[in-house]
């Protein structure tokens, strides 16, 4: 057929039926306000960078950077105070964003990990200063070759890459829409749009550059296999259901579809597509999570990225995936639990023995916190295994216990240093306790929450979830997770011990005197973690409130 006739087909039709008017989306601007502010500042950020001189940039980027974070959580505050979490819970933008209480517990949970983050992003007072510049974590120049001239030339000219605050505001927008989305497609956009900066922050530590971009590679590498799974899933449940809405979805997956697509009606009866579709999805979002099998990334990507970064995605990554994983299976898979519960069950079970037992080895503090969220990952699982409101409830108690407790932890890291920067070692750590006791009593507090011993965050967590999950028929896991903890237990307390009961060495590392930034997160951290370990019944209530899924 010629181009002329293909044509005047499509002339021919368009004149049978004239197109109408094009319906404009409705979107709900204040429900979404949360996610508008930060990709807002996020790109005022970017003209920060092209527009502002260079001397300038640091402080403007870290007043907008704290401003937005804190503006979007009052806007989360003020949706919650509203009653959108519990009564007016709906379903935003054309069907794309769940504006519900889970949705809103888990954006808050990851702005005020995230405001807290950005606190030791912005500290320039670890370093001794070069050349008479006070320095950061991050590269002098990103693009210049490591150890190359141009590199010296731009440490000697004590340039910062501030970019890194634009760049979070990025990743934190796509982790408030994606444990949000409410169809395939926006979760799979918002993961590529948190998972890119993350990408690019991991290979801009500022020592150690080599190893940092090494990390930077096999985190994209094995990113791009996990996207390439959950894209592969999306499509084979859209060719099962016709649509990638969750309500949709649902309806056909427990047969309460009411209009079938004639077009569709071969493909709604194939459960190989819904099976193999549902298992690449979890799949994609089991990687993020960091659960075993799929957790090979985790260690070599949280050692080799500045630590700054890797405290941030430690906590606000777990954060917004489990809130993803729980929407897909409680919203989206429910008339599949009896196909999906074995498996998790498993991947609960070796996440917990695997990490906990891999941890023991570990000789580098950065790889053993690594294992040890590994670990958290499987003890996660056990909560959403429980297929319970409380379940829902416990993991998202979790999740805000965990990630004020990781970023502690990798603020404290950050302070122990020796002439090559941090002192990531554990033989380094001896007898810290001694040389700076208070550095090692609050780690030790971190250690002791990880670890899930009574009047700690951790503790309060691990009954939550565990309690869950027994209660959701799932006691043979709840005995795993124990015997994990007290295993996991073994090398927190190993890390103490040595800290408090070793000499110390004589060329043995210094403790960094940092800022009140980086003061105040560790701070934040200890109460955090105290507050929710003491009297942790009200963040209970309120997680059981925000524990019901719109659909």
């Amino acid at each position: 057929m010629s181009a002329t006739a293909v044509h005047s087909l499509w002339t021919t039709a368009a004149e049978v039926e004239p197109l109408g008017k094009i319906p404009a989306p409705h979107i709900e601007y204040a429900q979404l306000a949360p996610v508008l502010i930060v990709v807002g500042a996020a790109v005022l950020g970017v003209l920060v960078e092209a527009l502002v001189p260079r001397r300038a940039r640091y402080h403007t980027q870290m007043f907008l950077t704290v401003v937005a974070l804190a503006a979007s959580f009052a806007a989360v505050v003020a949706l919650a105070a509203g009653g959108y979490g519990t009564t007016k819970a709906q379903i935003a933008a054309m069907g794309a964003i769940a504006v519900d209480g889970p949705a809103l517990f888990l954006q808050g949970t990851i702005l005020l990990a995230s405001l807290v983050a950005v606190f030791t992003f912005a500290e320039r007072r670890l370093d001794p200063a070069a050349h008479g510049n006070r320095v950061d974590s991050f590269a002098a120049e990103a693009a210049a070759v490591p150890g190359s001239d141009h590199e010296k030339a731009a440490v000697k000219a004590g340039f910062t890459t501030t970019e890194v605050f634009p760049i979070v505001l990025f990743a934190i927008t796509g982790m408030l829409v994606f444990p949000a989305a409410n169809d395939l497609l926006t979760l799979f956009i918002a993961l590529e749009v948190f998972s890119l900066p993350l990408y690019l922050l991991c290979a801009l530590a500022r020592r150690k550059r080599l190893m940092s971009q090494e990390a930077a590679v096999k985190y994209f590498l094995l990113g791009a296999f996990s996207s390439a799974f959950l894209l592969f899933g999306i499509a084979l449940l859209y060719g099962y259901a016709g649509s990638v809405s969750y309500a949709r979805i649902a309806e056909v997956v427990d047969g309460s579809v009411r209009t079938i697509d004639p077009a569709l009606a071969d493909t709604m009866g194939n459960d190989a597509l819904l099976l193999i579709g549902g298992a690449m999805i979890l799949m994609g979002l089991l990687f993020k999570v960091g659960a075993v099998p799929f957790h090979m990334w985790t260690p070599d990507v949280y050692q080799g990225a500045p630590t700054p970064v890797t405290g941030f995605m430690a906590a606000a990554t777990k954060v917004a995936a489990f809130g993803a994983l729980l929407r897909l299976l409680y919203v989206v898979l429910p008339g599949l639990t009896w196909d999906w519960r074995p498996v998790m069950w498993a991947v609960a079970i070796v996440t917990m023995l695997g990490g906990a037992i891999v941890a023991i080895t570990q000789t580098d503090i950065k790889r053993l916190l690594a294992y040890s969220s590994i670990a958290h990952a499987g003890f996660i699982l056990a909560g959403v295994i429980a297929t319970t409101p409380d379940g829902i409830s416990s993991v998202l108690f979790y999740l805000l216990a965990y990630s004020f407790v990781t970023i502690g932890a990798f603020a404290v890291v950050t302070l122990v240093r020796d002439p090559g920067g941090e002192a990531t070692h554990l033989s380094q750590w001896a007898g810290l306790g001694r040389r700076s006791p208070l550095v090692a009593a609050v780690f030790a507090v971190f250690l002791l929450a990880f670890a899930g011993i009574p009047l700690t965050s951790g503790f309060a967590g691990k009954f939550a979830v565990f309690k869950a999950a027994a209660e959701g028929g799932a006691v043979a896991l709840v005995v795993v997770g124990v015997i994990s903890s007290a295993i996991a237990a073994f090398f927190y307390i190993r890390v103490i011990v040595l800290m408090f009961f070793s000499e110390p060495k004589p060329e043995g590392p210094t403790v960094a005197v940092p800022s009140p930034l980086t003061i105040t997160t560790i701070g934040v951290g200890v109460a955090v973690t105290l507050v929710l370990g003491v009297a942790p019944q009200y963040f209970l209530d309120l997680a059981g409130q925000a524990s019901v899924f719109v659909r």
